[in-house]
């Protein structure tokens, strides 16, 4: 079975049509890899702006944006621990400040727990039921009494 002219035009404007939908689709897909590398410069600190990284590599750019997430998430968990700490204080100054009002009213320090049972490591974060109050940012020291 041999094609004619009109059927090998046919099959030539197709393969043209498919190379150049294609080449489309492989263009829109280099233009998004190039945008996101470009936003994710925006949003790296170390590289945001920095007349030194102006056109800094993909490869340059990968590498700072995963100190910049080491450094973040390091920096959250000292914080968390920052976090922890003031919930124990709070707790501690909740606890004195009760024992306070209740030596007021004769009362001789009514479940007042030692510092050392409210800074043990195995207190868990349920395990503390704490007023909206004792919510501060603040580290606060302890009064022992």
């Amino acid at each position: 079975m041999s094609m004619s002219d009109d059927d090998r035009d046919i099959d030539i404007e197709s393969d043209a049509e498919k190379r150049a939908h294609h080449n489309a689709l492989e263009r829109r897909r280099r233009d998004h890899i190039k945008e996101s590398f470009t936003n994710l410069r925006e949003a790296v600190p170390t590289l945001k702006g920095e007349k030194t990284f102006p056109q800094a590599s993909r490869a340059q750019i990968l590498k700072r944006t995963t100190e910049c997430i080491q450094t973040m998430r390091k920096k959250i968990n000292e914080n968390q621990k920052d976090i922890d700490e003031i919930k124990k204080q709070n707790i501690l100054l909740d606890q004195q400040i009760r024992a306070m009002e209740g030596g007021m009213n004769g009362d001789v320090y009514p479940d007042l727990l030692s510092e050392d049972d409210v800074c043990s490591d195995d207190v868990e974060d349920e395990d503390l039921e704490l007023p909206d109050s004792s919510r501060r940012n603040k580290k606060m020291k302890t009064f022992h009494a």
